[in-house]
């Protein structure tokens, strides 16, 4: 810890959580929200998200409320954040966390005028009041860990890093019409298939997708539903069109919530490594999550699903250095790992999993 995150820092009565980036990310900090509330209980408690992430934390039973920042919306130019900072005010919190540094989430508490603002030492760290060294490149632990480790800065210590998200009874409906006009019987077995990452170097191929899928529709009497957002439809319409037999295909159709809601129903997520991962394993259901680039940062001890009754697949395959998506060996880390193997991981887990009923929702 820093000169500056060693300063004393007064007990917290409003306090701002901000992290702007991805849904995974988000969701993996929730369990900052829920610590602070067991040891702040009286604390008002808001956390700022992006406008994607909005259904992952509106409605947690830690926070008191939710605040929308649209970066690449209505608050994209500098005079827009300016302005959404100073709005902020009224609501005079004491205290940001900062849980992923970039230079909008440090400006934004600072032009807030915040008194203590807690970060990393990255992206314009003069702006904070208290800086922690950003290590989070080394892979060392988990994120959620990661996240957790922020509160240190109170006397907040071993907390158990489970994220948690809220499921809307009006999304559980919805998800439970669909699935009855699609003829989804409520005994049936569901399997998510996510197909979709941020990076061609996460994405496995969607033909072994496809033979995966069939031989569990085949041999296990599961249904499948592929998803992924709606600017990734492809992808999973690239796996059905690779499917001899039909699946259920629900790409771009599903609000984040009504994921969460079809997740909880499912028994188990097939997935690339992405934000549906930790949805899935916040709601319960177990995850085959399908790892590729081979980087102490980007690996499964990092992003993988926390919780119970997942299967990490990562294939060591001798990369020094990980090019990305500029890899000069043809995905090698993602083309070795065969249908085979993912379909034998599915089993394992399908074996241990109890037949799923329609999850009863959580009050808003």
């Amino acid at each position: 810890m820093s000169a500056a995150a060693s300063q004393a820092v007064p007990p917290p009565r409003r306090i701002l959580v901000i992290r702007l980036d991805r849904l995974g990310d988000v969701i993996l900090s929730t369990p900052v929200l829920t610590a602070l509330r067991r040891h702040v209980p009286h604390a008002f408690l808001a956390m700022m998200v992006r406008p994607l992430c909005r259904d992952v934390i509106e409605g947690h039973p830690a926070i008191d409320e939710a605040i929308l920042y649209e970066k690449d919306g209505i608050h994209r130019s500098p005079l827009a954040t300016a302005r959404f900072a100073r709005s902020l005010r009224r609501l005079e919190f004491d205290t940001a966390l900062v849980l992923h540094p970039s230079n909008r989430s440090h400006w934004i508490p600072f032009l807030a005028g915040i008194p203590v603002r807690i970060g990393y030492n990255r992206k314009q760290p003069w702006l904070l009041t208290h800086r922690l060294p950003h290590r989070k490149q080394e892979g060392a632990k988990h994120e959620a860990a990661y996240a957790l480790d922020m509160l240190e800065i109170f006397g907040i210590r071993g907390e158990p890093p489970r994220p948690s998200i809220p499921i809307q009874a009006q999304a559980v409906e919805r998800v439970e019409a669909r699935l009855r006009e699609a003829g989804v019987a409520p005994s049936a077995r569901l399997v998510a298939i996510h197909p979709s990452a941020s990076c061609v170097s996460k994405r496995w191929m969607p033909e072994r997708f496809a033979a995966v899928a069939e031989r569990l529709a085949a041999e296990d009497g599961v249904r499948i539903c592929l998803v992924a957002g709606a600017d990734d439809a492809r992808h999973a319409q690239a796996v059905a069109a690779a499917m001899r037999a039909p699946a259920l295909n629900l790409a771009g159709q599903l609000s984040v919530a009504e994921l969460a809601a079809l997740l909880q129903r499912c028994a188990l997520l097939l997935s690339n490594d992405s934000g549906p991962v930790h949805v899935a394993a916040a709601v319960g259901t177990p995850v085959v999550d399908i790892f590729g680039r081979n980087q102490a940062g980007l690996s499964p001890q990092r992003w993988g699903p926390l919780g119970e009754g997942h299967v990490v697949l990562h294939k060591e395959v001798g990369c020094v250095t990980c090019l990305a998506h500029n890899c000069d060996i043809e995905f090698l880390c993602l083309t070795s790992l065969t249908a085979d193997e993912v379909l034998a991981a599915t089993k394992q887990v399908l074996a241990r999993t109890v037949r799923r009923a329609p999850p009863a929702a959580r009050p808003n």
